[in-house]
């Protein structure tokens, strides 16, 4: 984990500011899961703790934790002149304009190539000989420290119980991953063994671990009780409420009292096209100034610092950290 450090002197008045940037591309961990077991969204920590984080917005755009990156070390006027070449990509009729159609296409686009940069790099991290293939042997050492599966069972004792749980389910995934079962992931099976979620032959793997983990009664179904699990215990009447409410409308579409296949799988799984409409209105109600439905080049460009952001960005994240730091002082 990194951990930047801003080293403030005051000399005559003036504050002067560390160059370490403030913004926290991360990869996406398409692992993540929530409190509930569903799959954590790719916008999970677009609004934390009811702030703003626009790193979601310049990823969404440009597809890549890295280049983000790059671009916060950028002058506003390259910042701008890069962002001018990726309109003109995103604009696919060539009108002058990008459309919500359009946007929406970008930023799924985005979502995937952010998903392969992700696997890419930890493709990297596990593939300990480098001969271009992970095995499970490999993928096991380097997230779990173990060398086989019987080291796995015996050190049960040793480790909690829901890391042993995460080995069995990630044993299946790779075997599912594993297309022509030759016992290597190449990096695009990779690819769908890191983000099974957005594989759609992989959903009945994901149905199935689902059921196993929740459906307590073994019906092929899964009820209320059943749906908040154990949370309940941690949680008041008002949080019982609201999780009843969430089941009824929006998973319950039948309205049956009860989840069964796609209706659990659009609890579990998060759709990527409603994170990118979500998307596309928050950057058209950040950008449309004149309330179009559409976004001009000059819309985009001048509000690139919601699109992409630059070094002038960061700039204003360090004399915000200012204002708290002095607020403290």
């Amino acid at each position: 984990m990194w951990f930047k450090y801003f080293l403030l002197i005051s000399v005559m008045g003036f504050v002067v500011v560390s160059p370490a940037t403030t913004h926290k591309h991360t990869q996406g961990g398409s692992k993540e899961r929530m409190e509930d077991g569903s799959y954590s969204p790719r916008d999970a920590h677009h609004f934390e703790g009811g702030v703003h984080q626009n790193e979601f917005d310049h990823e969404a755009i440009i597809g890549s934790v890295k280049e983000a990156e790059e671009f916060d070390r950028l002058t506003p006027e390259e910042s701008k002149r890069r962002l001018g070449i990726l309109v003109q990509k995103m604009d696919l009729n060539s009108d002058g304009f990008v459309d919500r159609h359009e946007l929406k296409a970008w930023i799924l686009r985005s979502f995937k190539m952010l998903s392969q940069e992700e696997a890419n790099d930890r493709f990297q991290d596990v593939d300990e000989d480098n001969d271009g293939l992970v095995t499970w042997k490999e993928y096991l050492k380097d997230t779990y420290g173990m060398e086989s599966d019987n080291e796995a069972i015996q050190s049960l004792e040793q480790i909690i119980e829901e890391e042993s749980k995460l080995i069995e389910e990630d044993k299946v995934m790779f075997k599912a991953a594993d297309k022509d079962g030759d016992g290597f992931l190449t990096p695009d099976e990779f690819v769908v063994f890191l983000s099974p979620e957005e594989h759609p032959e992989m959903l009945p793997l994901i149905l199935e671990q689902t059921l196993r983990e929740k459906d307590l009664n073994g019906d092929g179904k899964v009820d209320f009780k059943e749906f908040v699990g154990d949370s309940a215990k941690h949680h008041d009447k008002e949080w019982l409420i609201s999780e009843k409410e969430k089941f009824d409308s929006e998973f319950d579409k039948d309205g049956d009292g009860v989840l069964n296949g796609n209706e659990i799988l659009s609890w579990v799984v998060p759709s990527n096209e409603d994170v990118a409409t979500d998307e596309v209105q928050h950057l058209f109600a950040s950008s449309d100034d004149d309330h179009d439905d559409r976004l001009s080049y000059e819309e985009i460009i001048s509000n690139y610092d919601t699109f992409v952001g630059s070094e002038a960005t960061d700039y204003g994240d360090h004399l915000q950290n200012i204002h708290h730091l002095s607020d403290e002082l």
